[in-house]
């Protein structure tokens, strides 16, 4: 389990960047299977949809109930797109490092989930931050979104800043537990799997079938939880009943 991460360095001359080549395969690779899933769906649109259509409309209406459950259409609307994406990206981040439990080169894991990475997990959770700030001045105007940072008391303009970083740090982290941990338990059955014994095989087999799906629920609750709580933090910042 001692694996390392293939890295190179960026030079710019005023600071050295350092990416994990195996996370930036691993999203291509995501946005990639996202990307054509979508294009797949879409390509022959039908009134009677069947096969990917249907799934993909389950999407929508599935993405469509979450942001209802928050706050209504007309102002959640717009939100759509970004719930629909998020679902999938996150949902085929989680499960794309299941099937073989993660693929070594030498002493480097190259194949994994990228949401095992807490680079991207904080990343995504920053860019949430970003957006629910930015639609926050967007909808509310500026002087009206400061305000919230005030009610229903002045002193407690301490405590929201600390909820603002409170909320992307636990949503970034919790997807990332969930994940990391999940594909560890992986690497430890499977490695009792390669140890060369009959009995080691044996044992290993059952908790491995029970354990991928386990995980493939864990995947698809944990992009789950995601979007809803993308959309919870965009309704208290859009909505000035909040």
């Amino acid at each position: 389990m001692n694996h390392t991460a293939p890295e190179f360095n960026l030079d710019l001359g005023f600071m050295m960047l350092t990416f994990n080549k195996s996370t930036v395969m691993m999203l291509l690779i995501s946005a990639t299977i996202v990307f054509l899933i979508a294009f797949i769906s879409t390509r022959r649109l039908a009134l009677k949809p069947t096969g990917m259509q249907n799934v993909m409309e389950w999407i929508m209406d599935f993405v469509k109930g979450i942001i209802k459950s928050n706050m209504d259409w007309k102002t959640g609307g717009r939100f759509h797109i970004l719930g629909i994406t998020l679902i999938m990206f996150i949902a085929v981040s989680n499960l794309i490092g299941l099937p073989f439990g993660g693929i070594t080169v030498g002493h480097d894991l190259w194949w994994k989930s990228p949401t095992a990475d807490p680079v991207v997990t904080m990343t995504l959770a920053a860019m949430i931050l970003v957006l629910t700030q930015y639609y926050g001045v967007k909808m509310q105007g500026t002087g009206g979104y400061a305000k919230t940072f005030f009610q229903p008391m002045s002193f407690m303009f301490p405590l929201k800043i600390i909820e603002e970083f409170a909320n992307t740090l636990t949503l970034g982290l919790r997807l990332y537990g969930n994940i990391y941990a999940g594909e560890i338990l992986i690497g430890l059955i499977a490695s009792l799997a390669a140890s060369g014994t009959v009995f080691g095989f044996v044992g290993a087999v059952v908790p491995m079938m029970a354990w991928q799906g386990f995980s493939i629920f864990i995947g698809f609750i944990q992009a789950f939880i995601f979007t809803m709580l993308t959309m919870v933090y965009m309704s208290h910042k859009v909505s000035s009943d909040h």
